[in-house]
């Protein structure tokens, strides 16, 4: 079984006084029905679930109904049990294939008999369906695939060891030689696997890349097929951006450039089928930015920008070459530098913090600059044995109006500090999260 840190999040909600209902959501396929489920075994004496796709007549329960009283009795009637109040869980999943179940989420938090959890993989670009939403009725917890400390506490790495990299991170003391070289290894195994559940599962359980490849590919056409179906305009587009970022992010500087989809093609035509992808969490944009400076929101340039995956073994997977085996082998030359990113870009957007870079031609590229509070923090995402070789990182923190005291090297290094740049192992990225609201 596989352990998710959400799971404390879950066990935090319920202890809340008058909580209200919890939304998880997420891409698909990332495991939000499986916790829930096992959530609520663990926790209630009564469990209903409600999934709007595998049994649509659930929704006549929620049509033309007046009170929420009506809702209760439907509820009962359809799931053919007695709902104990204070004890009782109902789970609305995908609930994006039943407006009117949302907008009845305030008339049941407020009749407060039962909790309430929705899931939903396409919230975000289905939202115009919903006549009035629960605003203030709703808990919205973000989910993500796996992020590398589960992926490697579902590959036998236990609490002790997480527990003594975490102390050198926060010290700043290198690892012992064994852990850091295993720790390296596990996170190469991550680029490939990523984070989809099954994935991992596969991954745990026979370490069979090409079974590994299999599943991702079939979650692939997944994410294809939802786009022929919940996609109302530009489905043409939407799909040859989704099949165009390996492509793309393997080009020299990374950035997503329209004219390779078509000569013709113009941002204001569109930007909302990279929206679409984004809001279906299926793609990260990370957008260049004026200068590194707080607050980074206000010098995002929409304009520019590179577009990664939001699970990085499925970049690999949707890759031509046969990366997967240069990465265990541990040939990350110049050419896996865009898997590296998108790995990183993975990670940051998991740990709390907006994806952004910075890119002046000709005299600084900085992979990612990270807002954590009120600090800027240039990254450098280093993939080869040349990581202290880093001019662009230099000439940030030379640049005085930017203001930039420490600079950051992810590498296949150990732990090592000068008095302006802090080189840390790739695996210590779990350890870099956002601990203040941008």
């Amino acid at each position: 079984m596989l352990k998710r840190t959400i799971e404390q999040e879950l066990l935090s909600w319920k202890s809340e006084k008058n909580h209200k209902a919890l939304l998880i959501t997420g891409a698909r396929q990332i495991g939000k029905t499986y916790i829930i489920r096992q959530f609520a075994r663990e926790n209630y004496e009564t469990f209903i679930e409600l999934n709007f796709i595998v049994n649509e007549s659930a929704k006549m329960i929620f049509e033309n109904v007046a009170d929420v009283d009506m809702i209760i009795t439907n509820l009962t009637a359809f799931a053919g049990k007695k709902l104990v109040p204070g004890k009782t869980l109902i789970f609305l999943d995908e609930i994006q294939e039943c407006p009117e179940a949302r907008t009845a989420i305030k008339f049941l938090v407020d009749d407060g008999r039962y909790d309430y959890i929705e899931s939903g993989s396409l919230l975000g670009v289905r939202y115009k369906e919903v006549k009035s939403y629960p605003v203030g009725y709703e808990t919205i917890l973000q989910m993500y695939p796996l992020s590398f400390k589960e992926f490697i506490l579902a590959n036998g790495v236990d609490d002790e060891v997480i527990r003594y990299l975490q102390k050198s991170y926060k010290n700043r003391t290198p690892v012992s030689t064994s852990i850091h070289q295993t720790m390296i290894q596990l996170f190469r195994y991550y680029m490939i696997v990523g984070g989809m559940p099954d994935v991992v599962q596969r991954f745990v359980d026979t370490h069979d890349i090409g079974q590994v490849v299999e599943i991702q590919k079939n979650i692939l056409e997944l994410y294809r097929q939802d786009i022929s179906k919940y996609a109302l305009n530009d489905k043409v587009k939407i799909k040859e951006i989704y099949d165009s970022i390996p492509e793309e992010l393997n080009d020299k500087n990374k950035r997503f450039v329209l004219s390779k989809i078509s000569r013709s093609a113009r941002m204001e035509r569109y930007e909302n089928s990279f929206l679409w992808l984004r809001d279906a969490g299926v793609a990260l944009p990370c957008y260049n930015v004026n200068e590194p400076v707080v607050p980074l929101k206000i010098n995002e340039k929409h304009n520019l920008f590179k577009l990664f995956m939001a699970d990085t073994g499925l970049l690999c997977a949707a890759s031509l070459e046969n990366v997967q085996f240069e990465i265990l082998k541990g040939n990350l030359d110049v050419n896996m530098g865009s898997i590296m990113e998108n790995v990183f870009a993975q990670i940051l957007t998991a740990n709390g913090f907006q994806l952004r870079y910075f890119d002046k031609k000709g005299k600084c590229e900085l992979d990612f600059v990270i807002q954590k509070g009120n600090e800027i923090c240039p990254l450098k995402i280093k993939s080869g044995n040349s990581y202290k070789s880093h001019a662009a990182l230099t000439y940030a923190l030379k640049k005085e109006n930017w203001n930039i005291s420490k600079g950051y090297v992810f590498c296949n290094g150990n732990i090592e500090e000068t008095q302006e740049v802090l080189y840390l192992p790739w695996y210590m990225s779990m350890f870099f999260v956002q601990d203040k609201i941008e």
